[in-house]
């Protein structure tokens, strides 16, 4: 270790060494978050503690023997190659979600480490693409998902408790290789539970041979447009209709949902986790991904200790389809088609926006992470992204055959007795009282000034307790 230590840092003062590393990366003022990669003992953590006092700072070592070695200096949080999470969960963990970060790689671990410094650069700079990616659609959509937040505390008339099966898990979501899997699921329908983007539902409707009616659809999204996918939900007649949905509370959904059987999705953000315990409302944690079919992977590892089965994820276009057939956005490609803007038109240029957007590539990253920590539980079926290629592809399908509704005696509807306007005044309270009380006043105001305040910084907690009642009373009468 004395070896390693020598070619770390200087012998003489390592102190001004590191003092002079920062002052020449000069940082900017905004950044408030640093995440140290191999910074060996550490003596750069003191320089930012007194030049940036407010600032936290995280530290990623390339070796486990940092840990045991006496005078080392510690940031807040510290990873190591044996911890039990990998590196972007632990950063999903320990970044604050509307943080300035700035990686620092002391450079001379590059020299003794070499290829793990480079993973763990790779590894956070994936991370900080996803969370300013995260950053702009909160910017952009932060206060439609506070409204939908408070709408949907009058909606959740009839809520589910559930307990874990042990059931395979199928998840559909709308890409186009879906199509050429469908016959399959059909197959042993009775024998899997069914979980369903909103996206796949006209997709599965239509699956030859009857339609695959799924056990619950699963709604994350926070824009109009969702709603153009869980009207195919309603359009199927009963028993055809699907019997629950996982509702992220911030997603965007129709009045109907009120008559069928939720399950609530926290996000776990502190101002959502204060307002249903103020209404006492069940719900189950799964932290906002971005993309359903995240989402719908940790609701399903949450639901079932069985086998996850994976359709339809293609994360990607094929030439000039972005989703299986039929999908919820065709009426609005044929309904716009004329001679000089005939609908193939239309598909061409959806799908070249979709693949320089970047976000598929985001999630793509996100998954490769996610998957790698169920080797034997995680399964593709079907043309898939080739970031499910190390996934197992053929696993059989096992399960109880003789079920027509596989996995519902797992789930119970609880009504909500109150008044639905009075679920919504009471959580606009709870978190309003919350931001006067300065034990948690910081840390929900830098949870919600993104999303009411987008372009300002440094939001009174006063200031965003009134935006906060302004949205919230428009639904206390419902």
């Amino acid at each position: 270790m004395r070896d390693v230590l020598a070619g770390l840092h200087s012998r003489y003062n390592p102190q001004l060494e590191a003092q002079r590393y920062i002052d020449a990366l000069k940082i900017n003022t905004d950044i408030n978050c640093f995440i140290l990669i191999e910074p060996g003992m550490g003596y750069m953590i003191p320089v930012l503690q007194r030049t940036r006092p407010e600032s936290k700072i995280l530290v990623l070592h390339a070796d486990t023997r940092f840990r045991e070695l006496p005078g080392v200096f510690q940031g807040e949080a510290v990873w190591y190659p044996d911890s039990e999470t990998g590196v972007q969960e632990f950063l999903e963990a320990e970044v604050p979600q509307a943080a300035r970060v700035r990686i620092v790689e002391w450079r001379p671990g590059l020299n003794v480490y070499g290829d793990r410094v480079l993973g763990l650069v790779r590894e956070s700079a994936e991370f900080i693409k996803r969370l300013e990616a995260g950053r702009r659609t909160d910017a952009f959509f932060g206060k439609r998902w506070v409204r939908n937040f408070f709408r949907n505390m009058a909606l959740l008339q009839n809520t589910l408790m559930y307990k874990k099966m042990e059931l395979p898990v199928v998840i559909t979501g709308s890409g186009p290789s879906l199509e050429a899997v469908l016959p399959r699921i059909l197959s042993v329908r009775k024998s899997i539970f069914v979980l369903a983007a909103s996206s796949s539902l006209p997709a599965l409707a239509a699956t030859p041979g009857g339609g695959i009616t799924p056990d619950m659809v699963i709604s994350t999204d926070g824009g109009g447009w969702a709603l153009t996918h869980l009207y195919s939900f309603f359009r199927q007649p009963p028993p055809s209709r699907p019997g629950m949905l996982a509702l992220s509370l911030c997603a965007a959904v129709p009045s109907q949902c009120s008559a069928i059987p939720l399950l609530p999705m926290n996000d776990g953000s502190l101002w959502q986790s204060m307002a249903l315990h103020a209404i006492g409302l069940p719900s189950v944690l799964i932290p906002q991904r971005g993309t359903v079919t995240a989402s719908a992977l940790e609701l399903a590892l949450e639901l079932s200790d069985g086998n996850i089965f994976l359709a339809g994820m293609d994360l990607s276009v094929c030439d000039i389809r972005s989703h299986a057939r039929p999908n919820g956005f065709d009426h609005l490609f044929f309904g716009s088609a004329s001679r000089l803007r005939p609908v193939y038109t239309q598909y061409f240029i959806r799908s070249g926006g979709i693949k320089s957007g970047g976000s598929l590539d985001v999630y793509a990253a996100w998954f490769k992470n996610r998957l790698s920590s169920f080797p034997k539980r995680v399964f593709s079926l079907g043309n898939n992204h080739e970031v499910f290629g190390g996934v197992a592809p053929g696993n059989p399908f096992t399960g109880n055959g003789n079920s027509r509704t596989p996995g519902r005696e797992h789930f119970e509807p609880v009504n909500q007795v109150d008044i639905p306007g009075g679920r919504a005044r009471r959580a606009a309270e709870a978190i309003n009282a919350a931001l006067g009380d300065p034990r948690y006043a910081r840390a929900l105001c830098a949870e919600l000034s993104p999303l009411l305040f987008p372009s300002q910084t440094d939001v009174p907690a006063q200031e965003i307790a009134g935006a906060l009642h302004d949205i919230a009373k428009r639904y206390y009468d419902e």
